[in-house]
């Protein structure tokens, strides 16, 4: 983990405001790792600037309390939604992360690159699945 951190993984606004305990289990805080060491740290490299973590783990009743899905990612420490700039920046990080090789899971495009969804699964069955959600 060297541009990332684990409470820049695990902070929310929403778990602050509502008193959640969002502290991750240690298998969550490998997944973070691993997410990091193999996607986000290397996407970092290759975009030269910051990348701000929005959300990255959520335990379940905070991912309940922000209206995420109930099967997802962010419940095991696999997925973080990332930003940079702008939306135009946000679209370019999007096509290089997906042109990059990089073994993520699913790369989502969230409502016209407000913030790009990232997972990666540290038993190696990434599906390399790119979606865009309107």
């Amino acid at each position: 983990m060297r541009y990332f951190t684990t409470e820049e993984l695990t902070r929310s606004e929403t778990a602050l405001k509502k008193g959640i305990d969002n502290t991750p289990s240690e298998a969550v805080k490998a997944n973070l790792m691993a997410l990091v060491d193999n996607v986000l740290d290397p996407i970092r490299e290759r975009w030269g600037g910051p990348i701000k973590v929005n959300s990255g783990y959520r335990c379940k009743v905070l991912n309940t309390a922000v209206g995420g899905s109930p099967k997802s990612q962010h419940m095991t420490g696999q997925a973080a939604d990332i930003t940079v700039s702008s939306k135009v920046a946000n679209k370019n990080l999007f096509l290089m992360l997906k042109e990059s090789g990089l073994p993520f899971d699913q790369l989502i495009d969230e409502y016209d690159y407000q913030w790009i969804h990232v997972s990666y699964r540290a038993d190696g069955t990434n599906r390399g699945m790119v979606r865009h959600l309107s």
